[in-house]
């Protein structure tokens, strides 16, 4: 479902993107560039906060296809720009080639790598995927600096690809140059506490001793989002500005930014309920971590009630719903509800692994989702809502608190919130919709 613009709003950001290359060139700004699977937004985000303590900071707009996105970035970098910060999203072959014809980062960050975009309509497998996210690190110089996730073992196994310096966070304590130790992780629906690590041999922190790291952000995968972010701003530093600052300034930013809206945000809910909004993305990983931090978190006042919807462009959909079915099997999760017919592989492996099949229920649409969700939830019931922004799962609250709710397509094209979409009451129906 990709964008195609008409023939001369094409020769605009073609024009656009040929000015932003030449602009760029002549900016001294230190360019720092992210991408991967999942993460991107938040570590892009985080990273900005940091940098902006050291100097002014350009960064990509969270809300726009970074095709536009970049040259748009580029010619927002002025001569007094000390940093320019680019999230890298592609899901199609050569994109990240387009975005290294404008950018030349001296660091680059690859947060995780998860399945999405793997269909036949964008990168058809996985290992296309791959390639494509390694091409950023391919392109640093051996004066620069690749921050890779340990962890994942598809990052990490890139780092034979490159010749700039790596730096490596994860868990990890003989590996990483930052890490933690998963057993001091602490979740809340406030935020989350755990130690951070640093190696010695690099010796840039107070870190090397371990200090702990409080942050409004919710879920395990944050945690290795504040990591990458913290050796981008020791880097930046260390090497390139050379100043001294102490990690308190690092722990307060951390400790001040707050989650975004649909990325793990705690939000009152309808019929006194509370939501752990997570409905912009979804992906395997994402899906994982979110249901892992769900199960965690110590919740006494209510039932743990997932709601999930169907994880789209998988190279192997039916393979990836079985896989967070088993996982659903072994959590600390009371009730859930899967829409979509690949969610239905889901539920049933879910029963199949030990779930309880009173507790599970699959559907085809946000209207018998919410119907089911009025029948078992109750006041200071935990709701969590995982799906991506094109699935509009939102709608399953809009109906719990009585709104009028046309519209039962699974996925459609429009990117607004669907309290304010002109099709909520009558219905979408465009030719060959799923419903």
């Amino acid at each position: 479902m990709s964008y195609q613009p008409l023939f001369l709003k094409q020769l605009f950001h073609n024009s656009r993107r040929f000015l932003a290359q030449i602009w760029l060139k002549q900016m001294p700004a230190i360019q720092v560039a992210v991408t991967g699977s999942q993460g991107k937004t938040n570590t892009t985000r985080l990273i900005n906060e940091v940098l902006n303590s050291l100097g002014k900071t350009t960064c990509t707009d969270i809300n726009l296809d970074t095709i536009y996105n970049v040259p748009i970035t580029a010619l927002k970098v002025k001569p007094s720009t000390k940093f320019a910060l680019f999230e890298l999203g592609i899901d199609h072959p050569g994109e990240m080639d387009l975005h290294l014809q404008l950018i030349k980062p001296k660091i680059a960050v690859i947060t995780g790598i998860s399945s999405v975009h793997t269909d036949n309509e964008h990168l058809g497998n996985l290992e296309n995927l791959i390639k494509e996210k390694r091409k950023l690190i391919e392109a640093l110089p051996e004066s620069g600096f690749a921050i890779l996730n340990y962890d994942d073992k598809n990052v990490r196994q890139m780092a034979a690809s490159t010749k700039a310096k790596i730096l490596y966070f994860g868990t990890d304590k003989h590996h990483c140059d930052i890490w933690t130790d998963p057993k001091s992780i602490k979740l809340t629906l406030s935020g989350t506490v755990f130690k951070l690590m640093l190696s010695k041999q690099y010796g840039f922190s107070e870190l090397s001793g371990g200090q702990l790291i409080t942050t409004k952000l919710i879920g395990f995968h944050q945690i290795y989002n504040i990591m990458a972010s913290y050796l981008v701003y020791s880097l930046i530093k260390t090497n390139f500005i050379k100043i001294k600052t102490s990690d308190d300034l690092f722990k307060r930013i951390i400790a001040s930014v707050k989650p975004l809206s649909g990325r793990m945000s705690m939000e009152p809910g309808p019929l006194q309920t509370v939501v752990l909004n997570d409905s912009l993305r979804a992906n395997p990983i994402s899906t994982k971590s979110g249901l892992q931090t769900l199960s965690a978190i110590d919740y006494l006042k209510g039932k743990k009630i997932a709601i999930l919807a169907e994880m789209g462009e998988l190279q192997n959909p039916e393979i990836e719903h079985k896989k967070i079915g088993q996982l659903i099997a072994q959590l600390n999760i009371d009730q859930l509800i899967c829409i979509g017919s690949f969610q239905k592989y889901t539920a049933d492996e879910a029963i199949k692994s030990g779930a309880d099949k009173n507790k599970v229920f699959h559907v085809k649409n946000v209207h018998q989702a919410s119907a089911i969700l009025k029948k078992i939830v109750n006041k200071n019931d935990l709701i969590y809502l995982k799906g991506s922004l094109l699935r509009h799962i939102e709608r399953v609250l809009l109906l719990l608190q009585e709104t009028n709710v046309g519209c039962t397509v699974n996925l459609c094209p429009f990117y607004n919130h669907c309290s304010i979409c002109k099709y909520l009451t009558v219905g979408y129906h465009p030719k060959g919709a799923q419903s």
